[in-house]
């Protein structure tokens, strides 16, 4: 029998009643021959109410406590759900992510799958049961609980659906697919009947929420088809899946943008070999993620000196400060500047590799409109500025209408 994984964010498991629908719509897909194994997030704003909690009592709490407090969230959600299926006379199991086989390393708040070991999951599918498992965490090898990070549910979906051979992954949402921007801000965005693996993880990467930036990368590399969809209606999504020739005939596919982002810029940095290695290798030790980096032209011909700038998430933002506060007796750098009024614009598409000049229109689109670039970055398939977040919604919009419409 064939193994399906449903996936349902916070949104659709917000209510009670949301959560009945749930269990009627896993209930028909049982119906229809599959063993199901459904995985949950948090009820929506449950997470950010703990978050908010532990601040009350720590401004900045240690991350394995994090970690064992903000996986009660989904805890809460996959009894719930078990018990709505009970109700409805439907077989269900709730696991925690430990309990599902879910082996993680131990970067506490981000934390990555190493293995799953799913006997559990299949002696309950054998049984005849649906099995819900708790998103977004796991456990190490010596046993301590973790999590994946903003958005490890999908994660947790995709690598389970790699882990069980599943025939069909569905991601359930609060929109009905992947949309060319984010509607909420360009009204005219139309939603894409499938997109590549490359093009969702440059647009997940570039502020686009529907989907977590490491499950995408995890089912390209497991070749993991999956699609995004609403639990609200019945409507086809947006499959993913590796790119097809076809999908090179779409110059760009998608608008991104990203206001979560904060630069911080090193001032006075000795203009010596080995002083970036020594910024970004304590970035990375301290489980920091850098997105873009400009490093300026040298200064000061006699003691030569330069400023680098990167851009984090800017929940990161005071982490890395500390980071770079802590090195500033090592590296001998001046001084550390951070703003959080910028927003990451991208466009993407994986048609833009055989098309030149795509960089230079998105550039004069800007400057008509008279919106400054504070930096730039270009990949095969992306280009990306940092703009000043007060206009990053109207770029946005004039740049999909540029592109797109």
């Amino acid at each position: 029998m064939a193994v399906l994984v449903q996936k349902y964010g916070g949104s659709s498991v917000a209510t009670t009643d949301r959560i009945k629908k749930v269990a009627a719509r896993v209930s028909r897909s049982q119906e229809e021959g599959y063993q199901v194994v459904v995985v949950v997030s948090a009820m929506q704003g449950m997470t950010d109410r703990l978050i908010a909690m532990a601040k009350e009592i720590m401004p900045i709490p240690t991350e394995r406590e994090m970690d064992m407090l903000l996986s009660t969230g989904e805890q809460i959600t996959i009894a719930l759900t078990a018990m709505a299926l009970h109700a409805q006379g439907v077989p269900a199991v709730s696991l925690t992510g430990a309990q599902a086989g879910i082996l993680t390393d131990g970067v506490h708040t981000k934390a990555r799958i190493l293995n799953i070991t799913p006997k559990q999951i299949y002696r309950f599918l054998d049984a005849g049961q649906v099995v819900i498992v708790a998103g977004f965490q796991g456990r190490t090898p010596e046993g301590h609980i973790t999590t994946l990070g903003r958005g490890g549910s999908d994660l947790t979906a995709i690598a389970l659906a790699a882990a069980l051979k599943a025939e069909l992954c569905q991601i359930y949402t609060d929109v009905d697919g992947v949309y060319t921007a984010d509607p909420r801000v360009a009204p005219n965005a139309r939603k894409l009947d499938e997109i590549s693996y490359d093009e969702m993880l440059e647009l997940a990467g570039s502020g686009a929420k529907v989907m977590q930036l490491r499950s995408v990368e995890f089912a390209k590399k497991f070749g993991v088809v999956f699609e995004v969809r609403s639990s609200m209606n019945d409507n086809p999504g947006t499959i993913v899946k590796e790119e097809a020739k076809s999908m090179e005939d779409v110059v760009v596919r998608g608008v991104g943008l990203d206001k979560n982002q904060a630069k911080v810029t090193v001032e006075g940095v000795p203009d010596r070999p080995g002083k970036a290695a020594q910024i970004f290798s304590a970035l990375a030790r301290a489980a920091i993620n850098v997105d873009m980096i400009v490093q300026n032209v040298s200064r000061a011909a006699n003691h030569p000196v330069t400023d680098v700038s990167f851009t984090v998430d800017k929940a990161d933002l005071p982490k890395a400060l500390k980071v770079m506060e802590e090195l500033k007796p090592q590296i001998g750098f001046e001084s550390v500047d951070a703003n959080e009024q910028i927003g990451k614009l991208s466009i993407v598409g994986v048609g833009m590799r055989g098309h030149s000049g795509v960089a230079a229109r998105l550039f004069e689109i800007l400057a008509r409109e008279k919106i400054n670039i504070e930096m730039i970055s270009t990949s095969e398939i992306k280009v990306s500025v940092v703009i000043d977040r007060k206009r990053a919604d109207e770029a946005a919009r004039t740049v999909h209408a540029a592109f797109l419409e």
